[in-house]
């Protein structure tokens, strides 16, 4: 089993706030986000509450699917 230092969760939990805000501002629910990032909506909501730590490939998806070039 790996082992997550704290700032590395912290870091997942801010990035799971920037994509629920970018989600809300878009007003695109998860599921739609997911189906446009080509990934699960149970994922792409762990993402969120920062419980995973996606890819950098699989941001660049999100990110497309949110219709953003940055995440800040």
């Amino acid at each position: 089993m790996v082992m997550v230092s704290e700032g590395e969760k912290n870091m997942s939990k801010e990035l799971g706030q920037q994509l629920r805000t970018l989600r809300g501002k878009a007003n695109l629910t998860q599921a739609v986000v997911a189906a446009k990032a080509g990934i699960s909506v149970n994922y792409y909501a762990r993402i969120e509450r920062g419980e995973e730590n996606p890819t950098w490939v699989k941001i660049e998806h999100i990110k497309k699917a949110l219709g953003v070039k940055s995440l800040s």
